[in-house]
C-alpha cells in the first residue's frame, strides 16, 4: 500500500482517535483533568484531520484553513493538559494567542494572506508545543521517566513546527496545500503520525506515575493532618535511629492534649479536628531539620529529633505549649484550659524498637498528666 498523503492522513485520524479513545478511558479511572485536556486534543486531531480530506473535493476553506485552525486548538489543548499536571498557572497570552489566529480569518485576503496564514500557523503549533515542554521541567519536582520523554517529544515537535516556517517565507514553495502535496506536507503527516503515538504513550505514562505517588503519599499520611502515620513513622524512624550516637543523639517527644474531650463535647467534633489540624500545622512549621512528625491516632503525636539536646526539647517544648495555649483558648471556651502534655526521652544509643521508645515516652506524658497537666517531663538518657 502506498502512504501517500491521504493515507498517511487516514493513519493520522485513526491514531488520534485511538489515543482520545485511551485517555478517555484513563480519565474514567484516574480522573486526572490533564488527561481530560489531552484527550480533547487528540480527538480535535481526528476531527481536524478528517476535514482536511475534504480539500481533495474542492473544499479548500475548510479542508485547509478550518483544518489547520483545529490543529492550532489541539496544540492549545495539549498545552492546557500539561499547565494542569504541572499545577501551572498559563498566562493570559496564551488563551488570546488562538484569537490572534481567528482574526486571520476574518481579514480580507491580499496576495500574500495564504503564507501569512501558513505561518502563523505553524509559529502558534511551535509555541504551544514549547511552552508545553518548558513547563516539564522539573522545578524542583521530581517527575517520572515518561514526562522527560513526553517533554523531550514536544521539544522536536515544536521544533519541527519552528523549522516549518522557513519554506513559506522562502520563494519556490515546496507545499501544494490546495492539491495536498510536497514534500514538506509529507514529511509533517510522518512526523505527525509518530507525534501521536509517542506522545499519547508519555501522557499516560506520566499520570500513572503521578497516580502511583499519590497513592503511596496517601498511604503514608494521616488523612486529617498530612502528617506522617504510624507506619511511615515505623518506617522513617530506622534511619534516623542508626545515626545516633554519643556524638549525635536522639530525642523523643510524644504529645496529647489535654480536656481535648471538653472541646468534642461543647463545641462539635468538626471543632475538634479543626484543633487538631491547629496542633498539626505548629508542629510542621516549628519542626527542626531532620525531625519527624506523626499523629500516632486520637489527639496524640509524636516527634522524633536528630542531634536533640535537653535545651532545644526545652524550647520546642514551650513554644509548642504556648502558641496551642493561645489557640485553643482564643477559638473554643472550655471549663478547663486546653493545653498540652508533652512526655520526652533524650538518648544516644539506637533504641531497641520504635514502639520501646513510644512506651517510654507514654510514662512520661502520663507523669506530665498526673503533675498538673500543661507541662514537659523529660528523662536525660544520655552517658555522662
Amino acid at each position: 500500500m502506498a502512504f501517500d498523503a491521504s493515507t498517511m492522513l487516514t493513519l493520522t485520524i485513526a491514531l488520534a482517535a485511538a489515543a482520545a479513545l485511551y485517555l478517555a478511558v484513563e480519565w474514567r479511572s484516574v480522573r486526572e483533568s490533564s488527561l481530560l485536556c489531552w484527550s480533547a486534543s487528540f480527538a480535535t486531531i481526528s476531527v481536524g484531520s478528517s476535514l482536511a480530506l475534504l480539500r481533495g473535493s474542492g473544499y479548500l476553506f475548510t479542508g485547509i484553513w478550518f483544518a489547520n485552525g483545529m490543529l492550532v486548538a489541539a496544540h492549545w489543548l495539549f498545552l492546557l493538559g500539561v499547565s494542569r499536571f504541572t499545577e501551572t498557572r498559563l498566562s493570559r497570552l496564551c488563551y488570546l494567542a488562538p484569537l490572534a489566529w481567528l482574526s486571520l480569518l476574518l481579514l480580507p485576503q491580499w496576495p500574500t494572506w495564504s503564507k501569512t496564514f501558513l505561518v502563523a500557523n505553524s509559529l502558534l503549533v511551535a509555541a504551544f508545543t514549547l511552552y508545553a515542554s518548558a513547563l516539564l521541567r522539573p522545578h524542583g519536582k521530581s517527575f517520572s521517566v515518561g514526562a522527560v520523554q513526553l517533554r523531550c517529544i514536544l521539544l522536536l515537535h515544536g521544533l519541527f513546527y519552528l523549522a516549518k516556517t522557513l519554506p513559506a517565507l522562502l520563494p519556490g514553495t515546496l507545499i501544494d496545500l490546495s492539491a495536498f502535496r510536497g514534500q514538506i506536507i509529507q514529511v509533517s503527516l510522518v512526523e505527525g503520525a509518530m507525534a501521536i503515538m509517542l506522545i499519547a504513550l508519555s501522557m499516560t505514562g506520566t499520570v500513572r506515575y503521578r497516580r502511583e505517588e499519590r497513592i503511596e503519599r496517601l498511604a503514608a499520611r494521616d488523612p486529617l493532618t498530612a502528617l506522617y502515620n504510624r507506619r511511615a513513622l515505623e518506617v522513617r524512624a530506622a534511619s534516623l535511629f542508626n545515626e545516633v550516637s554519643p556524638a549525635n543523639p536522639g530525642a523523643l517527644l510524644l504529645i496529647d492534649i489535654d480536656h481535648f474531650k471538653l472541646v468534642n463535647d461543647l463545641h462539635g467534633h468538626a471543632a475538634g479536628d479543626r484543633l487538631l489540624v491547629a496542633l498539626s500545622e505548629m508542629i510542621r512549621t516549628m519542626l527542626p531539620e531532620r525531625a519527624i512528625a506523626a499523629r500516632l491516632g486520637g489527639d496524640e503525636f509524636v516527634i522524633l529529633l536528630a542531634g536533640a539536646s535537653r535545651e532545644g526539647i526545652q524550647r520546642l517544648a514551650e513554644a509548642l505549649r504556648q502558641q496551642f495555649q493561645a489557640t485553643a483558648e482564643q477559638s473554643f471556651r472550655t471549663p478547663e484550659a486546653v493545653t498540652l502534655s508533652i512526655g520526652a526521652n533524650l538518648f544516644d544509643r539506637p533504641p531497641a524498637s520504635l514502639a520501646a521508645l513510644i512506651e517510654q515516652g507514654d510514662v512520661l506524658l502520663y507523669a506530665s498528666k498526673r503533675s498538673g497537666r500543661n507541662s514537659l517531663q523529660l528523662v536525660d538518657g544520655l552517658r555522662g
